[in-house]
């Protein structure tokens, strides 16, 4: 130790005479110090009038040997006495050197400046040398809203390191002392957010509760520690349910289930979220006056999205359970119908079509099905153009409405996911979606105008009863169970008429579908105008019903409709009859031999005999009938995967 370190700090005036008597000058020393070493590097430095002598010692005969040694961190100590005291109680003590963080002895220039080492913008360098694990502490920072505004903006006042954990007295953050730990991060955040932290600790049960009792997610639990986003940017927004739902799980199921929640998952950014709904820094319980969910208030809340919203509509629970009869009473009957509707037709249908198809199977082994030669035989007409077009409006509409609603049935699904990008987004889709409904709506209304002009003005008979009705009859029943003898072995297949069983069946389902299925569409469409007359929770209601009801009519058509149609061994790949309007004579015997021998006894069979399909009609009918056939199938896999794997 120099004579005037050994003084120093003892008594002061004699201290002060060895430092301007004995003492030679730091300026000499440095000059003395520069026949061997570079000295120019430390005159722009804050040791620039530091002595030589003060930090490495007494020049010494080992010293002109050896070489100088470098200093410890205790000689740092002889002036930077708090500093050091800091270090050695923080998380750093015994683990880092003053110039591991501060740069070299003959480096270190004032914090104040940007080459400093410990200057803002160089702190993400040199701290992130030994905590660059996990990678999110510096990756995380470097994207966040922080990391941003200092890099990329230049914002020097931006929070860097330091200013959230500290310098020199840094603290682990399990421990309740440090400026990071739960306890203290409010204040932390709020040292630069002063308005959002008096209204976070003033206005919300998060902050009530962590003034209390110290309980209740703090900033850092929504907004994450380094990797902070702007809340306002569309990832941010849709990720912020999830971020709710670490704590609140049993409302993030509900909210995924309503249409916000399964819009948000599909990447919807204008779609309400917790935060729109309950506030971010004034969220209250739903009890408390001042809530923004509290029923006096749901008008002015709800209102932000929803004009003109009805008394009746704020009685609507975005967050109802239809499986809880607790929940909803009325709402839970429905869903038990609907879910009792589902299971009994799908399970119906998938015995039956099963039963089926290894009868079809054994029959074809055994050569009980003639092979049908198509090529020049005489055909006959089984639909008019007008029931080509009607089919074709019904496929059209029915795959658009499918493909626009399913991503939104199964929004989890990566496929449900990639088709609704495909389709332009959920806005795109709504879109779509509600003008296939108008098209649905629209060939409704023309089929129950044409069956009434031809019952009620040209005085046809049969349409309600009889061999040429849609109406179930005895007959029908007495089939089904004939034909489920006949799939066990037990007896004949029942001979057809010009309708059977299944395409009855097939034909009310639309009217079934159309009245439940736009009934409650146009609710979900105009909640406004119908909860002017009836109660908030026939929302929820419709909802269920449209939602079941949409799984039970794609469910239907794709596996079982098209396994009656299409892809039974008897006419795979394709029965094109719907798209040519003709079917062969010698189909028509073996499959509608009941209305073939009536035709024959009447004798109105020449009348329905047409020329066989031609080379462009088989063309177009395939083309057409194998796209609308692939999206089918693809969309009965994916509602089977989801079924499955969600």
């Amino acid at each position: 130790m120099s004579i005037t370190n050994r003084f120093r700090g003892r008594i002061p005036a004699l201290g002060l005479v060895a430092a301007l008597f004995l003492a030679p000058s730091a300026s000499g020393q440095v000059l003395d110090c520069a026949g061997c070493h570079d000295t120019d590097a430390i005159a722009s430095t804050v040791h620039a009038e530091i002595s030589c002598t003060d930090c490495h010692g007494e020049v010494t005969a080992a010293h002109r040997r050896q070489g100088l040694e470098a200093p410890d961190d205790a000689v740092c100590a002889g002036c930077h006495r708090r500093p050091n005291r800091e270090v050695e109680r923080s998380v750093h003590g015994g683990h880092a050197a003053c110039i591991d963080c501060h740069g070299a002895a003959h480096e270190i220039v004032p914090v104040s400046e940007l080459s400093s080492a410990v200057s803002p913008v160089s702190q993400i360098k040199y701290c992130g040398g030994c905590h660059d694990e996990p990678a999110s502490l510096v990756d995380g920072y470097l994207t966040s809203e922080h990391g941003k505004a200092l890099l990329l903006s230049g914002l020097i006042d931006a929070p860097s390191c330091s200013d959230c954990h500290g310098s020199h007295g840094i603290i682990a953050v399990e421990n309740d002392k440090a400026s990071t730990s739960h306890l203290n991060s409010p204040e932390t955040c709020g040292a630069c957010h002063a308005l959002l932290l008096e209204e976070w600790r003033a206005n919300s049960a998060h902050g009530q509760a962590w003034s209390v009792d110290e309980s209740g997610p703090v900033c850092i639990d929504c907004h994450a520690t380094h990797e902070i986003a702007d809340p306002t940017l569309p990832p941010t927004r849709l990720a912020s349910a999830g971020v709710c739902g670490e704590c609140h799980a049993e409302f993030l199921t509900t909210f995924r289930d309503s249409f916000h929640g399964k819009a948000n998952d599909l990447g919807y950014v204008n779609g309400a979220t917790c935060s729109d709904c309950h506030t971010p820094h004034s969220n209250l319980a739903v009890d408390d006056p001042l809530s923004s969910v509290h029923p006096d208030n749901l008008s002015e809340t709800c209102g932000k999205c929803h004009a003109g919203v009805t008394a009746s509509l704020l009685s609507f629970d975005p967050h109802n359970d239809p499986s809880d009869p607790d929940d909803n009473f009325y709402v839970y009957i429905i869903w038990v119908f609907m879910t009792g509707l589902l299971i009994g037709v799908f399970a119906f249908f998938g015995l039956h079509d099963l039963l089926w198809l290894q009868r079809t199977l054994i029959g074809s082994l055994r050569g009980e099905f003639r092979e049908v030669h198509r090529a020049k035989e005489q055909y006959v007409r089984r639909f008019s153009k007008m029931h080509i077009r009607m089919h074709v409006t019904i496929i059209v509409t029915f795959l658009l409405l499918a493909l626009t609603g399913l991503p939104l049935k199964f929004h989890d699904a990566g496929w449900a996911q990639q088709l609704m990008g495909l389709l332009g987004g959920v806005d795109a889709s709504q879109y779509i979606h509600r003008v296939a409904a108008l098209g649905t709506f629209g060939y409704t209304i023309f089929h129950l105008g044409n069956i009434f002009i031809r019952w009620a003005l040209k005085r046809e008979r049969g349409l309600f009863w009889g061999t040429n009705s849609m109406v179930p009859q005895p007959k029908d029943i007495a089939d089904i169970f004939a034909n489920f003898r006949y799939f066990i072995y037990l007896g004949k297949r029942p001979d057809s008429d010009r309708w059977n069983y299944i395409e009855k069946f097939d034909y009310l389902a639309v009217f079934w579908g159309v009245m439940i299925i736009g009934l409650s569409g146009l609710m979900l469409w105009f909640p406004m105008f119908f909860t002017s007359f009836l109660p908030g929770w026939v929302i929820n209601a419709a909802y269920v019903i449209h939602s079941d009801e949409a799984l039970l009519a794609t469910g239907f058509i794709f596996v079982f409709h098209f396994f009656h149609t299409h892809l039974r061994p008897e006419s795979f790949p394709m029965d094109t009859v719907i798209f040519t309007g003709k079917l062969s004579l010698e189909r028509f015997k073996i499959e509608r031999p009941l209305e073939y021998q009536r035709l024959v006894d009447n004798n109105e069979l020449q009348s329905y005999l047409v020329d066989p399909p031609t080379a462009e009609e088989r063309r177009r009918a395939y083309a057409w009938g194998t796209v609308f056939l692939a999206v089918g199938v693809l969309l009965a896999v994916g509602i089977i995967w989801a079924l499955l794997t969600h």
